[in-house]
C-alpha cells in the first residue's frame, strides 16, 4: 500500500468534467470534447498515447515511462468524461476484480 496522495486524479477528472459542462475558449480539453470528429478524436489521442507509453517502456527510461503514462491516463480520463464514465465506476470494477 502507498501513502501517495492520489487526489490529483479526482481533481483532474473534475476539471475535465467542468470543461464539458462549461466550455472554456482555448481549452485543450474542450478542443477534444468538441472536436468535429467526435469521440474518434479522443480515441486517436488514447491510441497515440498508448503507443508512446509502450515505446517508452521499451526504451527503459523511467522518466519517459512516467511522462507518457501520465499523458495516457489524462486522455483516458477525457474519454471517460466524454462517455459519462466516472472514476468511481472504474474503481468499483477494479475492486470487484480483486476479489
Amino acid at each position: 500500500m502507498t501513502d501517495t496522495d492520489l487526489s490529483i486524479f479526482n481533481e483532474l477528472y473534475t476539471i475535465i468534467k467542468s470543461r464539458k459542462e462549461d466550455p472554456v475558449d482555448g481549452s485543450y480539453v474542450c478542443s477534444l470534447l468538441d472536436h468535429n470528429k467526435g469521440i474518434d478524436k479522443i480515441l486517436e489521442k488514447v491510441g497515440e498515447e498508448a503507443i508512446e507509453t509502450i515505446l517508452a517502456v521499451k526504451s527503459e527510461k523511467k522518466e519517459d515511462i512516467i511522462y507518457e503514462s501520465s499523458d495516457l491516463l489524462f486522455h483516458l480520463m477525457v474519454m471517460f468524461v466524454a462517455k459519462g464514465i466516472t472514476l468511481e465506476e472504474i474503481a468499483k470494477e477494479m475492486s470487484e476484480r480483486r476479489k
